[in-house]
């Protein structure tokens, strides 16, 4: 039969265990916690990179037809000069 001493020590022994335990938990808790976290702050970059590149696609187009314009610009203002000059070598 166990005595006294012998409880007490098992007694002991288990309320260890389950301090142990509880704190084990509580920690497990808090790191999930801040993985939550983490992986929202992923997912939101996550957004905000597709926006910027979304927005950079944009931009190069916006950039392609304001060079085809000013493209057209440059050949009216060529042809423009051209009359120009003709118009002063006629009179």
């Amino acid at each position: 039969m166990v005595n006294n001493i012998e409880q007490q020590r098992i007694e002991a022994i288990v309320q260890q265990i389950g301090e142990t335990v509880l704190a084990t938990t509580e920690t497990v808790d808090r790191l999930a916690s801040r993985v939550d976290a983490i992986a929202q702050q992923v997912q939101q970059q996550g957004y905000q990179i597709f926006a910027l590149s979304d927005a950079v696609q944009t931009l190069a187009e916006n950039h392609d037809s304001a060079l085809e314009q000013l493209g057209q610009l440059t050949q009216a203002l060529q042809g423009l000069v051209n009359a120009i000059e003709d118009s002063s070598e006629a009179q």
